[in-house]
Parts: C-alpha cells; sequence; structure tokens
C-alpha cells in the first residue's frame, strides 16, 4: 500500500526544516540583541551647572535596532525591482543595514527572494553593503513574483 500526499498538506521534514530555520533567526536575533547599546549611556546634562560637559563619542560595537523597517516589491525586471528597492528605501538613507530578511511570495518564493536580495546594493549602495547579512524564505500564501523585506537597521547616534 501507497500513501499518497495530500493536496495542501505540508510534510514533516518541511516542518522541522521551518523550526530550524526560525530558531536559528530568533538565536541570532536574542544574541545581537544582548549587546547593550553603547549610544544609550550617554550622561545628562546637570540642570545645575550652565555648561554641559562634552559627552564622549560612543565606542564599542554597534547594536541591531530590534524593530525592522518592512517594504514590498513585485515583478521581473531587474532595473524595476532595483528602482522599487530605491524609492522604498529613500526615507531611510543614510542608515546602514545589518539583517535583511526577504519573504519571497508562492513555493518559488526563495528562489525570488535571494534574487531580490542580489538587487539590494544596486537598489541602494550605501545602506546594503557587502557586510549586510542577507536570507531568503518563501511564503505560501503570498502572489508569484512578489517580496516583502524586512530590514533590520543599526542603532543611529542618539537614536
Amino acid at each position: 500500500m501507497s500513501r499518497t500526499r495530500r493536496r495542501g498538506r505540508i510534510s514533516v521534514v518541511v516542518l522541522a526544516g521551518w523550526l530550524f530555520a526560525d530558531l536559528l533567526l530568533v538565536l541570532a536575533l536574542v544574541s545581537m540583541a544582548d549587546r547593550p547599546d553603547p549610544l544609550a549611556d550617554r550622561p545628562k546634562a546637570s540642570k545645575e551647572s550652565p555648561k554641559p560637559s562634552p559627552s564622549p563619542t560612543p565606542t564599542g560595537p554597534r547594536s541591531v535596532e530590534l524593530q525592522p523597517e518592512e517594504f514590498r516589491v513585485k515583478g521581473t525586471d531587474k532595473g524595476d525591482l532595483a528602482a522599487q528597492i530605491h524609492k522604498s528605501t529613500g526615507k531611510w538613507a543614510g542608515r546602514e543595514a545589518a539583517l535583511v530578511l526577504t519573504f519571497g511570495g508562492s513555493r518559488s518564493g526563495e528562489a525570488y527572494a535571494h534574487r531580490v536580495n542580489s538587487l539590494l546594493n544596486k537598489g541602494r549602495p550605501g545602506m546594503f553593503t557587502k557586510k549586510t547579512a542577507t536570507d531568503d524564505f518563501h511564503k505560501l500564501g503570498d502572489p508569484v513574483s512578489t517580496a516583502t523585506v524586512r530590514v533590520y537597521f543599526y542603532t543611529v547616534p542618539g537614536g
């Protein structure tokens, strides 16, 4: 007797893979978030002194913001995708991305997400560098040739 898989059900191996990937993502974010923000402990000016003392320049490793920014892209043309990336990330110009998670639509979404991630530097070179970590995922409920891009930025001085 052979068993046939019902249409629409996800196999145990796929679920285990997703669980493992989600666990790795959570562990990575927890390890990044565990570091103290080097910009958070700046001394505050006292009301008693007429001149505030100069703030020291922050040193040490940068932190990653816990809340991601998100935008969507669609289509297959590389030039158009790069233009969408440029337009969608304009409000965050001047910031540097630490981690990018891209969720492509449908079963072939990982390949589409990889394509979008390969164009990030072309769309906004200063924001997405060779040091920016990217990861490709698929989201079965989204249409083909669409992607949701989640960007985790480094903290900004004074922010």
